[in-house]
């Protein structure tokens, strides 16, 4: 990671799924820079984010993290689902592990961090912005966790995050019928703390930052642990992951990649 005060400073490359930036020397970028497939969270992408997340943890330089896409459509769009079409269920228990390591990666650092949404966050990228402490969406953003439609559970804090947001109810309406939302209604659910015009997120989201880098890094941090504190048991998560496995194995799960990938309609037989 770049360490110049530059806020044209960056380190990573194409190939590494990331672009990093250091703004004013105490805000870091994270910039997802896999535009050709708007996003989607490959095994190698996960590993790449998390590990560049757990050496920003361990920096008391840095005082805020922005989370943002060089996709004109996407923040991201969770999951990728050509990856996982040619995965056996070992393929994909395997993975399990980068993947909960990702979003317990953001969901761990110390200081705030925020989404800077545009265009579509679906499954693990909604998931992402939720695992995020504030979340700045644009007239474009579209969210949804739409696993089930691919026979599959939210597996990235989803089904807790999403409560916690805009209550049980609306959680569970939109997690059950995997319907996506547009930032209008994002906004009045409660997903989106700050809505901006169309191309705004990013601005916004640095500017909020920089505000957030501005009061004491000490009293910041210790307000975080206590707002998450608020949340409750981190064991919820676990209740989640039991969750998505049931799904991962099912029959359920190969069909609904399999339709997805064939671009049809699932045919789910309930097992």
């Amino acid at each position: 990671m770049s360490s110049s005060a530059d806020p044209q400073a960056a380190a990573g490359s194409p190939s590494s799924g990331i672009v990093v930036r250091r703004h004013a020397s105490c805000v870091v970028e994270i910039e997802l820079d896999r535009p050709q497939s708007l996003n989607a969270v490959s095994t190698d992408l996960a590993r790449e984010i998390s590990s560049t997340l757990r050496s920003i943890s361990a920096d008391d330089e840095t005082r805020a993290v922005v989370l943002s896409s060089s996709s004109e459509r996407a923040f991201c769009v969770g999951a990728d689902l050509k990856e996982r079409s040619r995965f056996s269920d070992d393929d994909l228990l395997a993975q399990r592990p980068v993947i909960r390591e990702l979003f317990g990666s953001v969901r761990d650092l110390p200081m705030p961090a925020i989404a800077a949404v545009h265009g579509f966050a679906l499954g693990g990228g909604f998931e992402l912005a939720l695992s995020c402490d504030v979340i700045v969406a644009d007239s474009t953003a579209v969210f949804g966790l739409t696993e089930v439609t691919v026979g599959l559970v939210p597996g990235g804090g989803g089904t807790q995050l999403l409560p916690r947001r805009v209550g049980a109810g609306a959680a569970a309406h939109l997690i059950l019928s995997g319907r996506k939302v547009e930032a209008d209604e994002a906004f009045r659910l409660g997903i989106a703390d700050q809505l901006v015009p169309k191309g705004q997120a990013l601005t916004a989201a640095l500017e909020l930052a920089s505000m957030i880098a501005a009061n004491s890094p000490i009293a910041v941090r210790a307000a975080k642990r206590a707002v998450r504190a608020a949340y409750g048991s981190a064991g919820a998560f676990d209740v989640e992951d039991v969750s998505w496995h049931t799904a991962a194995v099912s029959a359920d799960r190969r069909e609904g990649i399999a339709a997805f990938a064939e671009k049809r309609k699932p045919n789910w037989s309930g097992r």
